[in-house]
């Protein structure tokens, strides 16, 4: 992890006059549009949902816990309780590039960039108020697995020391996680799953998953510049990051345009894919300012407004 902080004080201002949402009215939201960033000032009661771990125990609605005998949270009239979840790849083929071995710039590193992105989008959520969860995918089992589900900006600091302890190694089944994630019986929301989607069985399973569950889903993903236009050329030994496989090439001026027509083809099925499902779809390159993932891309999508 960079010893600098993973985004200084004007992105932090910015990120506050965000606001994460989801088109649609999920499980455990109010009815209508996110009408304020402000939370709790309403004195006008709107509806109850089940207490989560997080919420403020102020707004048990201890009557209803007399007559049924479990917690209910009290939503007011302009609140709307989104539940965000972040999803991290954190698998080997994120740790790149590394420059003692492939060469490339550590200022685009993929990893490093897409915790700069989760934490980014974790702290508008927090920010906001909403129920966030942060979870990496694949990866050492030895990391915590998940962050939350928690709400406000006093969770800031836990969650950017949970994005500095995590590190890019072992392999990730994307369709696998996925489905999983979808599977496990959490509150639906907006999901937004940050991976450089290298899956040898895909994802598209998954995002059925997730989509069926009623998640509101957005792909970012994050390529290293290296590998969207490659300058190697020569005999080349290429090793599987995360299998370790190897294969010997000759790279030259016909190889490297096949690479490229290809990589191209590949993102342009995706995004077709995630078109299908009613999936947002990002591509972010690692020599861009990750900011512009939040502030312009997510934003014209109208994830973030």
């Amino acid at each position: 992890m960079p010893e600098q902080p993973l985004f200084d004080e004007k992105t932090r201002r910015s990120l506050e006059q965000l606001i994460l949402q989801a088109a649609k009215v999920r499980a455990g939201a109010i009815k209508g549009e996110r009408r304020s960033i402000k939370r709790g000032t309403s004195i006008e009661f709107a509806d109850t949902r089940a207490y989560s771990p997080g919420d403020d125990l102020r707004r048990l609605d201890w009557n209803a816990y007399a007559r049924l005998e479990r917690p209910l949270t009290r939503l007011f009239e302009d609140e709307e309780d989104l539940a965000v979840h972040v999803l991290i790849d954190s698998s080997a083929s994120m740790d790149y590039p590394r420059p003692e071995t492939d060469g490339g710039s550590p200022a685009h590193h993929k990893f490093d960039f897409a915790r700069r992105l989760m934490a980014g989008l974790g702290y508008i959520s927090l920010t906001t108020n909403d129920r966030l969860t942060v979870t990496r995918l694949g990866g050492e089992s030895a990391a915590p697995v998940q962050y939350g589900p928690v709400r406000g900006r006093g969770h800031g600091a836990g969650l950017l020391q949970f994005a500095a302890g995590l590190r890019a190694h072992g392999t990730t089944d994307l369709n696998a996680a996925l489905k999983s994630y979808a599977l496990r019986g959490q509150r639906p929301g907006l999901c937004l799953v940050i991976s450089d989607l290298f899956s040898p069985t895909g994802l598209v399973d998954g995002l059925n998953a997730l989509v069926g569950k009623g998640y509101e889903v957005a792909i970012v993903q994050v390529l290293a510049p290296e590998e969207v236009e490659p300058a190697l050329a020569g005999d080349l030994r290429l090793i599987d990051s995360e299998t370790g496989a190897a294969q010997e090439i000759s790279m030259d001026a016909g190889l490297r345009d096949l690479y490229i027509r290809r990589v191209r083809a590949w993102r342009d099925g995706l995004r077709q894919d995630c078109a299908k499902r009613g999936v947002h779809y990002v591509e972010a390159i690692t020599d861009a300012p990750w900011e512009k993932v939040i502030l312009y891309d997510l934003r014209r999508l109208g994830v973030v407004r």
